[in-house]
């Protein structure tokens, strides 16, 4: 067998890396292009997230600012909805684009969204898979080729791809909630609306490409460890 971090399988790797690389680019492009664009409303993130979130009847859910680009996020646990600070008090389509998309996460949460439901059951066990995947994998390749703990080091990594795909469904469902509301509320015009589109479009893009370098490490670990008695 070659060895672990240099041999032909780590092409994979690479090829995952070039892939989530590219994705990022045109999501911070694509951001960037439609953070110039200010809205006919005038309003600032901050402000369509509470705008959104009083449509909604959500009354129990605080907006912060938090430090970053593009670090939005809508956290279950603590009912907080968290805005970077080039979507906060920024008034361009972008931002209101990305404030809605994590409102909408919000409103899968207070509607019971299954696809989150099971995301955020999983979440435990797939940070435990995820830790110690890679350490059974070298304690079973230790212990004479154990193919047992090697097995089960694979299954435990590949609780991270399952944790991506069924993450793959809630982020669509979030942008789509987001276009949905920002077209029917007014909060854009129907000129604004293409454009946050294609912000939300390429956001999404990042997880795809998550999925993919995810399936191909996975795919290495397989072809690396998954042979059995076959170690030549």
């Amino acid at each position: 067998m070659y060895g672990f971090f240099f041999d032909p399988t780590f092409i994979l790797v690479i090829a995952g890396l070039v892939i989530s690389m590219i994705a990022s680019a045109h999501v911070n492009s694509t951001f960037r292009r439609y953070d110039e664009v200010r809205s006919t409303s005038g309003i600032t993130g901050a402000q369509a997230a509470q705008a959104i979130l009083d449509g909604a009847g959500i009354t129990d859910v605080s907006i912060q600012q938090v430090a970053g680009n593009l670090t939005d996020n809508y956290n279950s646990g603590n009912l907080t909805l968290s805005l970077s600070e080039s979507t906060y008090n920024s008034t361009s389509v972008a931002a209101i684009g990305v404030a809605a998309h994590e409102v909408g996460h919000a409103i899968q949460h207070h509607t019971g969204y299954l696809p989150l439901k099971i995301r955020t059951g999983i979440f435990p066990l797939v940070n435990i898979g995820s830790n110690l995947s890679f350490p059974i994998i070298l304690i079973g390749v230790l212990l004479s080729w154990n193919q047992t703990l090697i097995n089960i080091g694979i299954w435990a990594f590949a609780l991270v791809l399952i944790f991506q795909l069924v993450t793959l469904p809630v982020e669509f469902n979030a942008s789509a909630r987001a276009l949905n509301i920002l077209r029917n509320d007014g909060l854009l015009t129907s000129d604004e609306v293409p454009m946050v589109k294609s912000v939300l479009t390429a956001a999404a893009l990042t997880y795809v490409a998550a999925v993919l370098s995810t399936f191909l490490q996975l795919l290495r670990l397989v072809l690396l460890f998954g042979g059995g008695n076959d170690r030549d």
